[in-house]
C-alpha cells in the first residue's frame, strides 16, 4: 500500500468520525449519518488495500 493512499483512508476515516460526533453533538441524524458513512468509506478502502498487499 503506498503511503499516500493510506494517509488518505486515514483523513477518511478522521472526517467521518468528526462529522459523525458532530451530528451527534448537535442533535442533526442527517450529519452523523453521513459522516457513519464516510467513516466505513475509509475502513472499507483500507481493508481493501490491507488485501492488496497480502496478496503480494
Amino acid at each position: 500500500m503506498s503511503v499516500i493512499d493510506k494517509a488518505k483512508n486515514s483523513l477518511q476515516r478522521l472526517t467521518g468520525r468528526g462529522k459523525r460526533t458532530a451530528g451527534r453533538v448537535s442533535g442533526k441524524p442527517g450529519m452523523e449519518a453521513r459522516g457513519s458513512a464516510r467513516k466505513i468509506g475509509g475502513d472499507v478502502k483500507q481493508a481493501g488495500e490491507n488485501l492488496k498487499d497480502a496478496a503480494r
